[in-house]
């Protein structure tokens, strides 16, 4: 028997793949994260299927769950949020299901600063303008980020960031990117991207710290910064110029 991860995509219930939904309706047990998953999407798995969520369990509670379903001789669907590539704490339930014996693959999903893109109808890497993302995180109330990938290190570069899980740290993170960005750099903040509680403020460096307070926004929301944000005056992508070499 087999633990699927499985990326859940940002939210709506519609944006998980084909292959993550198939896994989804032939798992006899389903753990799944909390308040970030729809109903609609959890009405994929097959009837009788037990759900568990793991919004209040530790690590260890759930590598158990994983691994009595797996004895049970059942296949198990564990649902990430987003992409479970990226914040989906999946290495460290690998390490534990590897220490036991247990096989699982990856289903990937839509990442959440895809979904958030999408929703502000922006490319992310523009010609001349921004081609680097970076995905980053500030540091809360989390494990400490090693040195070197603080916002004022990675933002010598002049990339476009994509901040995760930073929304409560908005303050700090202007005052980090300040000196690199200036008040005037576009910012946009995406909070549950996909979803019906869906919300978009734009601004810059300057105004967004007390668009985010005034709006109330606290969890679930993406923070990109870059001049890609407000890009209009750009070449053409050299992929379909007239002037690139076509095969014969």
């Amino acid at each position: 028997m087999t633990v699927h991860f499985i990326g859940a995509g940002p939210g709506a219930a519609d944006l998980i793949t084909v292959r993550g939904q198939q896994l989804l309706a032939r798992c006899g047990v389903c753990l799944y994260p909390g308040s970030l998953t729809p109903v609609d999407l959890l009405a994929h798995c097959p009837p009788g299927a037990r759900l568990v969520d793991t919004a209040e369990l530790t690590l260890e509670q759930i590598t158990a769950e994983l691994v009595r379903a797996h004895e049970q001789g059942e296949d198990v669907a564990r649902l990430c949020s987003g992409d479970p590539a990226v914040y989906s704490a999946v290495a460290e339930q690998m390490r534990r299901l590897d220490a036991a014996g247990v096989p699982y693959d990856v289903t990937p999903g839509v990442p959440a600063f895809a979904a958030a893109a999408a929703v502000l109808g922006r490319e992310l890497t523009v010609p001349t303008v921004g081609q680097s993302l970076i995905l980053t995180r500030a540091q809360a109330r989390s494990t400490a980020m090693p040195d070197g990938e603080d916002l004022a290190t990675l933002g010598a570069s002049g990339a476009t960031l994509a901040l995760h899980l930073a929304v409560n740290r908005i303050e700090q993170v202007v005052a980090e990117l300040l000196p690199n960005y200036g008040e005037d750099c576009p910012v946009a903040v995406v909070a549950q991207a996909s979803q019906p509680e869906e919300r978009v403020l734009r601004g810059t460096l300057g105004d967004i710290a007390a668009q985010v307070r005034e709006a109330g926004i606290t969890r679930a929301a993406m923070i990109f910064v870059g001049r890609v944000l407000a890009a209009g005056n750009f070449p053409d992508s050299f992929l379909y110029s007239a002037e690139r070499p076509r095969k014969s």
